[in-house]
């Protein structure tokens, strides 16, 4: 899952801390139920990994330890156990992965509607977290520092879900169309005309 390229910016982060996050992410990515058994309330980073299948125009790098099964988003939290559980495995509003897989399973009819920004209905947060937990798998590392860590390994892993931190000519078009997909199922409602 490494690649060797290595940009200025990254010497300030040492490079053994570097390897031990590839490593653990690396490791043999486990069910979301057994994760949530094990998560920790501590900072670091994660990734969420699926069979090919999954996504198949969307080709992340193999995991080391299950090649049968391939990178999809790597993300950081300050609380692995919050951030997993509560955001992305239930609410879309707060989860970028949730709103992306949305978008590209839009196939599916998941619906969506207005708050403050675009949600699923609560029918479809649901069905997502149940679509997840079917075919998703995670690791994790924990990390003291994990914004620092987090723009490292996203350029050197390339998860095919990430935008943000991903350099331009690794962007998956199908994943800025899902967003934006998704972005536009849903708009706040029309104020009403102002009377003078």
């Amino acid at each position: 899952m490494t690649n060797p390229e290595r940009r200025p910016d990254e010497a300030r982060i040492d490079e053994a801390r570097i390897d031990e996050a590839l490593r653990l992410l690396s490791g043999a990515p486990v069910e979301l139920d057994v994760a949530g058994r094990r998560l920790s309330r501590g900072s670091g980073v994660y990734a969420w990994w699926a069979a090919p299948s999954v996504f198949p125009d969307l080709p992340g790098p193999p995991n080391e330890q299950v090649p049968s099964l391939r990178l999809l988003y790597l993300g950081r939290a300050t609380s692995l156990r919050g951030r997993i559980l509560r955001n992305h495995l239930r609410r879309s509003g707060s989860s970028t992965l949730r709103r992306t897989l949305a978008g590209l399973l839009v196939s599916e009819g998941y619906r969506t509607t207005w708050t403050d920004r675009v949600v699923l209905v609560p029918e479809d947060e649901a069905r997502l977290t149940a679509w997840m937990h079917t075919h998703l798998r995670l690791t994790w590392a924990e990390d003291a520092d994990p914004a620092t860590l987090e723009g490292v390994l996203v350029r050197r892993t390339r998860p095919p879900l990430n935008v943000h931190g991903v350099d331009p000519e690794h962007l998956q078009a199908a994943v800025i169309a899902a967003k934006s997909s998704y972005n536009a199922s849903s708009r706040p409602p029309a104020e009403p005309p102002r009377t003078p």
